[in-house]
């Protein structure tokens, strides 16, 4: 059964959230602030979480930063914050969606749905391309004897690409699936990860390389 984590600190909310998903089949826990969420995060297997952005102590967008980047899980905000500025805080931070107070219980759900679905893995948890080897389940790089520790969005997408070798990727696709349908970025973005993990497999391997494919995306280019 799939988990969800929701964090608000107005108890109506926590619960209205709650009945809305387990009516859904969804299986909830709820905290009512970022301590309470870390110690659930650390005890259960959770696989959403759905943060308010105003809660005392440390925010939701503090709070989103380690969801994704300690824990590795997708995260959906959920404020009465909605002027842009905020949202592009709220993306900054890491958030997968941001659903503005008030909100439609329906569109909670097939928002949660649709990030889902985005991290739905496949099955198959190493993946292999030349002499590159990606462990889904330790988040490890390998290249002969060199591993590589990347940031999140930097393997989600490596692995992205490499899951279809010599395979050219849209740049809107790339995107849809690392950063998730309401990001407010731009290609500038993809553009930076793209020339990072260039700069890290550069100096370990010439057998393996990420090609521009101009005006339509990228492919993990494997030779030999």
């Amino acid at each position: 059964m799939t988990s969800i984590l929701i964090t608000d600190d107005d108890p109506y909310i926590r619960k209205l959230v709650s009945r809305t998903l387990e009516s859904s089949g969804y299986e909830t826990y709820r905290a009512s602030n970022a301590d309470e969420a870390i110690s659930v995060l650390d005890k259960s297997g959770i696989d959403l979480a759905v943060v308010d952005v105003m809660m005392p102590g440390t925010d939701g967008y503090a709070l989103t930063k380690i969801v994704t980047e300690d824990y590795g899980l997708p995260v959906i905000l959920l404020t009465a914050k909605g002027e842009l500025h905020d949202k592009e805080q709220g993306y900054r931070a890491g958030t997968d969606d941001y659903i503005v107070k008030p909100f439609e219980p329906k569109e909670l759900l097939f928002r949660i749905e649709a990030v889902l679905r985005r991290y739905d893995k496949p099955n198959v948890q190493s993946l292999a391309a030349g002499e590159l080897v990606i462990d889904r389940n330790n988040y490890d790089v390998r290249i002969g004897t060199s591993h590589l520790m990347l940031p999140l969005k930097e393997f989600d997408l490596l692995a992205l690409l490499a899951s279809t070798p010599n395979r050219v990727l849209s740049r809107d696709h790339l995107i849809e699936q690392v950063w998730g349908l309401e990001f407010e970025g731009d290609e500038r973005t993809l553009n930076v990860h793209i020339k990072r993990l260039r700069e890290r497999l550069a100096p370990l391997t010439h057998s393996v390389t990420i090609q521009t494919v101009r005006g339509v995306g990228y492919r993990l280019e494997v030779n030999g």
